[in-house]
């Protein structure tokens, strides 16, 4: 690719993302990973962290004005976690973008997730090296919009285990009760299958997976769903 084309493919991308950068290198560098060599995006992942983290707990003080500070802890958690950067990474095709070294251009580093969400941290750094905490603010402000309105304060973040614990006890029902069914598989490969008793159901839901804490997890949800919940 020549040097126009990179150029053309950089400013595609600041479009996509809503900024205008007046040095479009620091978005170059903010796709360069690691892999490249010692210029990297790693400094600006580092900034991008602190940055992410410091908006979003701005934007949940403001909109979530009755909520303790440990829901609050909790939700920033769950929003700023790597899987959820790395969905924003992938609704604007970072993974297209990036520069990668020869190693994991071949073992598909273009779609790991944690590239993608390493990339995005760098991003927000990028944004606020270029124009300061108001454009980076508002990039924040515009990528967890919707995620902020669909959420649900109260169990966003917990593990349906804790989840279905929750709603038993507030309706002063017995407590789920889980046990293991069957242990398959070799040593390094085991398959645990759980059942989890609901007593006002009468129920028991059975989830398999390659741990008992999974399985046990799955079987949570199952339980939760066939709630309402």
């Amino acid at each position: 690719m020549s040097e126009v084309e990179k150029q053309a493919k950089l400013r595609e991308l600041s479009r996509k993302l809503g900024h205008e950068y007046q040095d479009i290198d620091l978005l170059a560098l903010a796709l360069r990973h690691r892999s490249v060599g010692a210029r990297n995006n790693e400094r600006l992942e580092f900034l991008g962290d602190s940055l992410v983290n410091f908006l979003v707990a701005d934007l949940l003080y403001h909109q979530f004005k009755t909520i303790p500070e440990g829901d609050l802890s909790r939700i920033r958690a769950y929003l700023v976690k790597g899987e959820t950067l790395a969905k924003i990474g992938a609704e604007y095709q970072l993974g297209d973008y990036l520069t990668l070294g020869p190693g994991e251009l071949k073992s598909g580093g273009h779609t790991r997730k944690s590239i993608i969400a390493d990339a995005v941290e760098a991003i927000i750094a990028s944004i606020y090296e270029d124009g300061g905490i108001e454009p980076c603010r508002a990039f924040v402000k515009r990528i967890f919009k919707g995620r902020l309105t669909d959420l649900n304060p109260k169990t966003v973040g917990k593990d349906p285990k804790t989840r279905l614990q929750e709603f038993l006890q507030s309706r002063q029902y017995e407590l789920p009760v889980y046990s293991i069914i069957s242990v398959n598989g070799a040593a390094h490969a085991q398959q645990f299958t759980v059942s989890c008793y609901v007593a006002p159901l009468k129920t028991k839901f059975e989830a398999t997976a390659g741990s008992r804490r999974k399985a046990e997890q799955k079987a949570a949800e199952n339980a939760l769903k066939a709630l309402g919940e």
